[in-house]
């Protein structure tokens, strides 16, 4: 059985830094570095990515690339005195993922969409780059499209953790091969 052409991409994005994808994200980095915070693109980069998250080529389906920093908090030391573990220094992360600040800003600049979904395109030093698929809920071919109308009646997915980054930052995935999901309640199935 032949491969079709999303799986070869697949593979290449797999491994990007032993496969051509090295080579055309350090030359689109270059680019990218100079580019504003969020910006519209006219197709994706990673058109596997895209298509099994919910992308499909057509009226009402926007794409775009945003740039987010790196690294945790970026906490100051504190100055006065205290012993090294009380600080507050180490172990301070934050409750969301840069994923989900990434589609909350697209979500800010695009106030009359709805974030569908986000994949990684890149990182350098400083910065993350991911690609966010919004779609528009007032659309004509949103609300006829048997696969997209149910986000029509849906509003604020991105800011209220709906999203697939939100629902992992909310603790809400499947531990496994049951249904049982981590949080709210992290005790109510240790019995099972």
């Amino acid at each position: 059985m032949s491969k079709s052409f999303y799986s070869y991409v697949r593979d290449a994005w797999k491994n990007p830094d032993q496969t051509y994808v090295h080579e055309l994200r350090w030359q689109r980095m270059q680019d990218w570095r100079r580019d504003p915070t969020v910006v519209r693109i006219e197709r994706p980069t990673r058109i596997d990515r895209a298509r099994s998250l919910g992308y499909r080529a057509k009226q009402g389906i926007v794409m775009v690339r945003v740039k987010v920093r790196r690294g945790g908090r970026r906490k100051s030391r504190y100055i006065r005195g205290r012993r090294t573990k009380r600080m507050g220094m180490h172990k301070i992360t934050p409750a969301k993922s840069i994923q989900l600040i990434a589609e909350e800003r697209s979500g800010k600049k695009y106030p009359n969409m709805e974030v569908l979904n986000s994949y990684w395109v890149g990182e350098d030093g400083k910065h993350k780059w991911y690609e966010i698929i919004l779609v528009d809920p007032c659309h004509p071919a949103i609300k006829s499209d048997s696969r997209l109308s149910w986000i029509c009646s849906v509003e604020g997915r991105a800011e209220r953790g709906l999203t697939s980054a939100g629902r992992k930052a909310r603790g809400l995935r499947s531990r496994g091969e049951g249904t049982e999901k981590t949080r709210p309640s992290t005790g109510a199935h240790r019995g099972k």
